[in-house]
């Protein structure tokens, strides 16, 4: 079974500006690779939303790794998955 992956207007903002500073630094195939990279990872939550790890002070949200430098953050519903934001790792950790 596959869940439906439902996006926030904050998931959009977040992935958004981060393909912007890719771009920026480092052009259109990184940009490229990191939204199929992105796209991988988000097919594999919908199989398996249980892959990734609950975080510490809020267990019913998951981090899933995309990259060194970036993650998505989701919640598993019944039946669908709230995509909650996107995450530039270098930034300051979430408390």
């Amino acid at each position: 079974m596959s869940y439906n992956l439902v996006f926030s207007s904050h998931a959009i903002e977040s992935f958004d500006a981060i393909k912007s500073q890719l771009q920026e630094k480092w052009g259109t195939k990184i940009v490229s690779n990191f939204e199929k990279r992105t796209v991988k990872v988000l097919e594999t939550i919908s199989i398996s939303p249980l892959i990734f790890q609950g975080i510490k002070h809020a267990p019913q949200i998951r981090k899933g790794f995309i990259h060194k430098n970036c993650s998505v953050f989701y919640e598993i519903k019944q039946n669908h998955i709230n995509i909650l934001f996107f995450w530039d790792n270098r930034q300051e950790p979430l408390s």
